[in-house]
Parts: structure tokens; C-alpha cells; sequence
């Protein structure tokens, strides 16, 4: 069984309004390409935006301009989309999020416009890079997750998880537990530690699991000044690189070969000699 992915990569601003109208250009060419599934950046709605509780604020339901949209394309495509992240400043359950903070919420939208999932970015990027903008500390902004999400999908069950959350390799095998083939990372990486880790760790993720690593990435020089890396990717179940983008705007597309990864899984069956608890 094979199934075809779109990755979009961006170079989100600030402002909302313009990235939604690339959203849309792009998942139209993306739909040309015969895919099941497309796949969305980090903040692809809105990065750096100073803000993100306004953003939130009005993303606390389906109906909010971000969600409408995305329902939107989803039905208009006939393809599943996995939306990077957002912010909103409701949780799962309904609940407010106290100010300043919001969510980085990952929805996931079927071919019919409906939201089917939802993943909220656990781990924050709370580090010092050496870089022009030297200092992140995400937990500012962002309320963490709590909860992991496998979910069914037109490319078989698949793992969500963002960004920072690769570094946690755990993570990813609770979710390979959960029956996970497939595993969405949309990114924001920035130039420094993408250059030094990004490649490595999708590939680590994949081999580990024996799943698929699929980013979707920021990539390029923002409106705010911030510099991401880019190189939204695709990798195999044995670490190959099946698509891989560089910089700018771009559509990846890769083909998903379910088969030769229950190969791969039958003839190194990793899952069956683990000697560690989880």
C-alpha cells in the first residue's frame, strides 16, 4: 500500500491575512499532485507576530477566521490537512488558558472540513542559540501540552508531535507504541541548531521507530528578523530522505511505501526485543 503527502514549507510573517492567502495558493497546488494528506509549518498563520494572545483569543472556536480557513481548504482539496501549529487560547477540554499565555495548538482537518484531532505542542523551546535573536524562551508565550495524539488517518495511524519535541526521543517512542507509522514534526527550526541537528534527528526518529518523519518548516529570513532553517523533509523508515526541500517557499511531495515498512518492521522487529520499560 503506497500513499501520496504534499509538505509545504513557508516563510510565515506576521501577519496573519497574507500567510492565510499563501496557505491557500499553496494547498491548491499541492491538491494537484494526487496526495491524500498536506502538511503545514510551525505558526504558519502568524510567526514572531508580537501578539499571539489576540491571535489566540479569536481561534477559541472552529469558527475562528485561522480554523475557517483551514476547514475551508480542506474541503475544497479533498485532502486531510495537518495544520502545523496555531495559537488559541482554549484547551482541549474547553478550558481558558490564563493571560499571557495561549496554546500551540495542532489541528488536523479530514477531506469533508472537519476537525479530527488535535495535538498541543508539549515541550518549549527555552533555550540560548547563538544567533541574532539569542534568546527563546517559548514557556513565556505558550502553555504546554499535556496529552499525546495517535490518530487514524488516510495515511494509516500517525504520531503528532512540533518541533522542540524531537529532541525528546520518548516522546516518539510512546507514540510508536500507540501504533503510530507515521510522525508529524512541523518546525520552526532556527538556522543554527537546524544546520546542527535537524537532518540527524529526523532520521534518529525514523530508524528508532521504524515509522516516517514528515516536517513540514519554516525556511528563510522573517519580517521579524528571525532566521529559520528550512530543509522541510520527508525520511523513510530506514532513514532515507525520500524528499527534501532547502529554502523558501516550497512544495515537497513523497509516496509512502506501507509495505516495505511492514518489511522492515518483520525483519528487525525492535518492538518485540526492548529489555527497558517504557
Amino acid at each position: 500500500m503506497k500513499r501520496r503527502i504534499a509538505v509545504l514549507q513557508m516563510v510565515s510573517s506576521m501577519d496573519v491575512e497574507s500567510n492565510l492567502a499563501t496557505v491557500s495558493n499553496m494547498v491548491v497546488q499541492a491538491a494537484s499532485e494526487n496526495v491524500q494528506a498536506i502538511f503545514l509549518p510551525e505558526n504558519f498563520a502568524a510567526l514572531a507576530n508580537a501578539n499571539p494572545r489576540l491571535i489566540g483569543m479569536a481561534e477559541e472556536k472552529s469558527t475562528g477566521p485561522i480554523r475557517i480557513c483551514l476547514s475551508r481548504l480542506s474541503r475544497m482539496s479533498e485532502c486531510w490537512i495537518f495544520a502545523g501549529t496555531l495559537p488559541t487560547t482554549t484547551r482541549p477540554d474547553g478550558s481558558k488558558v490564563a493571560p499571557p499565555q495561549v496554546r500551540a495548538a495542532s489541528f488536523v482537518y479530514d477531506e469533508h472540513g472537519h476537525e479530527v484531532g488535535r495535538y498541543d505542542k508539549m515541550h518549549m523551546f527555552d533555550v540560548d542559540v547563538a544567533d541574532n535573536h539569542k534568546h527563546y524562551l517559548e514557556s513565556e508565550t505558550f502553555e504546554a501540552g499535556e496529552d499525546l495524539l495517535c490518530m487514524d488517518s488516510p495515511i494509516e495511524p500517525i504520531g503528532l508531535s512540533v518541533c522542540y519535541d524531537i529532541r525528546f526521543p520518548e516522546l516518539y517512542r510512546k507514540l510508536f507504541s500507540l501504533g503510530a507509522r507515521s510522525l508529524s514534526i512541523p518546525s520552526a527550526f532556527t538556522e543554527v541548531t537546524g544546520k546542527a541537528h535537524f537532518e540527524v534527528l529526523m532520521r534518529s526518529r525514523a530508524i528508532e521507530n521504524f515509522c516516517f518523519t514528515i516536517a513540514a518548516c519554516q525556511g528563510g529570513e522573517h519580517d521579524s528578523g528571525r532566521k529559520t532553517y528550512g530543509h522541510s523533509m520527508v525520511v523513510s523508515p530506514w532513514g532515507e530522505i525520500l524528499a527534501q526541500a532547502t529554502v523558501g517557499e516550497n512544495i515537497i511531495v513523497a509516496e509512502l511505501d506501507f509495505d516495505r515498512q511492514d518489511e522492515i518492521r518483520s525483519n528487525m522487529p525492535i518492538h518485540l526485543q526492548r529489555k527497558l520499560p517504557m
